[in-house]
């Protein structure tokens, strides 16, 4: 295990290492650039554009800006941001606690409403709700999520008038009731598509399982059909949902940066857009590497639970 550790974290650190240089690179070289921002102001002279170039270190080399940059980063330094001159680190900060809060709502009720679809349709293979239950699953991952936002805010909020159209909370207000009054309608949107893909691959785990020799035994020696499913096939067929688990994060982001962009949620998403169209690069570059780390880590921590919860995989 602490072998295989070892060579996962190496494997991580090249990831990581390939992901900040093509980043960095693909930033740089679009056309643009951190100071087309300035560019639009009329007050701005070629004078005062030279010199904030020098002061952003626009002037030097790519590779020495990279360079430069990644030793500031491994100290701990993510650097200031174009926009206000705030630490970038305290700006991804300030943003992290919303995206967080949605995707652990949406993934709650992913997990909980595809892991119960995904069973109950196994267990009732072809029949009227495993047939309504797979037609919803290709629906929600057909369509893209910026088109069920938009239609949750038109049915509930215009029509109804049930749930705010956007925002994390009502101007003045802030207490936890209002949260999750504003949390609702995109964690549901954002855990759509999170339900359809655990619904799909629970079903199948269940079917595997239910196939096995071991669940005829179980039957064969009289024990009730619910302890059966319960006891023996559910719990097996929940060991490959530990690796979906990690896998899943990086849809899971994705998702969550287009919800925030419909909801005017205040999460790291909606930042990373805004960042992107201010040309603000190094806030961009952060959330780049933190979202990388993230992922990365999902991952590792995923085949880690697999490994304990299954005592036969052996990793050397």
């Amino acid at each position: 295990m602490g072998r295989y550790l070892l060579q996962r974290l190496g494997q991580c650190l090249l990831l990581l290492a390939l992901v900040s240089m093509i980043g960095f690179a693909i930033l740089h070289l679009a056309p643009g650039g951190p100071l087309s921002q300035f560019a639009l102001s009329s007050q701005m002279s070629q004078e005062d554009l030279d010199r904030i170039t020098r002061q952003l270190g626009l002037d030097r080399p790519l590779l020495a800006q990279y360079l430069d940059w990644l030793w500031r980063m491994l100290r701990g330094d993510w650097g200031l941001s174009f926009r206000d001159g705030a630490p970038v680190s305290a700006v991804i900060g300030s943003h992290l606690r919303a995206t967080f809060e949605l995707m652990a709502v949406s993934t709650v009720i992913a997990i909980g409403l595809g892991c119960w679809i995904g069973i109950l349709g196994a267990v009732r293979r072809y029949s009227l709700f495993d047939t309504l239950a797979t037609i919803g699953a290709m629906v929600a991952l057909s369509i893209p999520t910026f088109w069920f936002g938009l239609i949750a805010i038109y049915l509930f909020s215009v029509q109804l008038g049930w749930l705010p159209a956007g925002n994390r909370q009502t101007i003045g207000d802030g207490s936890p009731l209002d949260l999750l009054h504003h949390l609702i309608a995109p964690a549901l949107v954002l855990a759509l598509v999170e339900t359809a893909i655990w619904a799909r691959f629970m079903r199948s785990a269940m079917l595997e399982v239910i196939g096995q020799d071991y669940i005829r035994t179980a039957r064969a020696k009289g024990l009730p059909e619910r302890q059966v499913l319960r006891g023996h096939a559910t719990r097996n067929a929940l060991l490959p949902m530990i690796t979906l688990a990690g896998l899943q994060f990086p849809t899971l982001l994705g998702g969550a940066l287009v919800t925030e962009t419909v909801f005017t949620w205040p999460g790291m998403g909606r930042l990373f857009l805004d960042s992107i169209e201010y040309r603000d690069y190094p806030v961009v570059m952060g959330i780049l590497m933190f979202s990388a780390v993230m992922v990365l880590l999902g991952s590792l921590l995923a085949d880690m639970l697999y490994a304990v919860a299954d005592p036969r995989i052996r990793m050397g």
